[in-house]
């Protein structure tokens, strides 16, 4: 005889182990679909290839204080602490895509790991398997995972501070200890992987908590203040202190230029290595907004289920975990709120914070019951898209965005390494890299003629603009290859048979 309670107690553990193999399911979903297309496609100008050439720059130079955009000139614009995970990369895997790009998924997974062990503190395994889930599949997650660029350590620095601060304030063991040093150790991760700005989008909403929920001798008791911030020096001070020495004025441009004309001045043209990104004051929140589709409006139709019997306890739980939640969540866009010159990635810091909230809402929705049909399916909508995108259109896109095919055409086409690959002007950053570095440039189109017609057989790289702008190029040159709006081209015939 099967007893009422004990056959609904079976139904409810299979309909448990259930629900867990697909959260499970859609974790590995999307860390596959990302591990397996990280280098399916070419490193794209400008951010992708400026980060990986930089990172090979460092490799091939042996410097590792002064990384260099190009070669003999210093790269400011960032601290080294992703070009040293790339540069890492290429000696265990080799300089390829794949190399590039598993530099910025590592740090993405401990971010992911880090958000699922907190949750897993606070709201229990079916919580913490959820946010996982919607960590690793909101759309600016997913993609950063996979792109070359220093915001997948600056957000391992960010979660890791987060998460040690929460662990050391609520830990009664002797791990808190330990938390509480890898609150430093989070900053001092900030600090090498983008400056200041790490530790400010820390200790803001830190700080606010600490005098609203925490108390200040209370949280000046949970932490090693003054041996962390020793740690935290140890670690970060000495690289700033090695890069003005062996680059004077490198202080003032990164603090002064990038640390607070970028995020005050919109349109800031003082940057050396990129271009200015000028929007309307708030646009932060629009990217927000974009960037964690379709679960924000997920979260939303979550919170509906939940308004009438969970909404007290949601005004109780605000007292503490929430509230915190809550600040880590906003801290990013709310400091971002008057800059003009930003971009959608300035929203990472916040995302572990989204998940968490996102992940409990989700399963408190299904401990009642009242889950929305489909719900689970959101986190399939990126690796979709990740495939999809790999095999339509980006194959279609990338050519315009990237030199990998005009140098692969060059080296296939070259009889040696006397013939160069030539441009006019500087280089896109994937054509160096893709040509390991071995590219000429020359500075003026009479530079250029005059290498046209002195009888070597080099290979070219002109825009659509200079040949229009020395139309005599046109019966010089034969195109071979077109990249976008460049055309590789190779002359005609031996100058020696050519007119001056």
């Amino acid at each position: 005889m099967v007893f009422p309670a004990v056959d609904s107690s079976l139904a409810e553990a299979r309909a448990l182990g259930t629900d867990r193999r697909w959260l499970v399911g859609l974790l590995l979903v999307a860390v596959l679909v990302r591990l397996a297309t990280l280098a399916a496609y070419p490193l794209m100008d400008n951010t992708e290839a400026r980060y990986a050439e930089v990172a090979r720059k460092m490799l091939e130079t042996a410097d590792w204080i002064t990384p260099h955009h190009r070669y003999g000139v210093a790269f400011w614009s960032k601290p080294p602490l992703s070009i040293w995970l790339t540069a890492i990369s290429y000696i265990v895997f080799g300089v390829n895509e794949f190399a590039a790009r598993l530099a910025s998924l590592l740090p993405c997974l401990g971010v992911a790991w880090i958000a699922y062990d907190l949750a897993l503190s606070r709201a229990g395994r079916d919580a913490a398997l959820r946010a996982a889930v919607v960590l690793l599949t909101t759309p600016l997650f997913f993609i950063s995972a996979g792109a070359v660029m220093t915001d997948p350590a600056l957000i391992l620095g960010t979660t890791l501070s987060m998460a040690g601060f929460w662990h050391a304030m609520t830990r009664e063991d002797r791990s808190s200890r330990v938390w509480g040093y890898a609150f430093f150790l989070g900053l001092a991760i900030g600090l090498l992987a983008k400056g200041p700005v790490g530790v400010v989008l820390t200790l803001v909403p830190v700080g606010i908590w600490t005098l609203w929920k925490g108390g200040v001798g209370r949280v000046w008791k949970r932490l090693p203040w003054v041996s962390g911030i020793v740690l935290t020096a140890l670690l970060a001070v000495p690289w700033y202190l090695l890069a003005e020495s062996r680059t004077p004025g490198f202080l003032d441009y990164f603090i002064i230029g990038e640390h607070w004309k970028r995020y005050t001045v919109s349109g800031w043209q003082g940057d050396m290595f990129g271009s200015a990104h000028a929007h309307p004051r708030g646009t932060i929140w629009l990217y927000a907004l974009v960037s964690t589709l379709p679960w924000c409006v997920a979260w939303a139709v979550l919170a509906w289920r939940l308004r009438r019997k969970d909404a007290p306890r949601l005004v109780r739980a605000a007292n503490d975990w929430h509230a915190y939640l809550w600040l880590w969540l906003l801290a990013a866009p709310m400091f971002f709120t008057p800059a003009g010159n930003i971009l959608p990635t300035y929203v990472l810091p916040s995302l572990p914070a989204f998940a968490l909230l996102v992940g409990e809402a989700w399963s408190r929705v299904v401990q009642a019951g009242r889950e929305p049909a489909g719900t689970r399916y959101n986190a399939l909508v990126m690796p979709v898209v990740m495939v999809l995108a790999v095999l339509f259109a980006l194959p279609r896109i990338a050519p315009a965005y990237s030199h990998k095919a005009l140098v692969a055409e060059y080296l296939s086409r070259r009889q040696g390494p006397a013939q160069e690959l030539v441009y006019l002007g500087a280089p896109p950053l994937s054509a160096e890299f893709y040509a390991s570095g071995k590219i000429r440039s020359v500075a003026s189109a009479t530079e250029l003629d005059a290498l046209v017609r002195a009888g070597k057989s080099d290979f070219f790289v002109l825009t659509d603009a200079q040949l229009a702008a020395t139309p005599v190029w046109r019966d010089l040159l034969a195109p071979i290859a077109r990249s976008g709006r460049y055309q590789l081209l190779q002359p005609i015939a031996p100058a020696a048979s050519r007119a001056p």
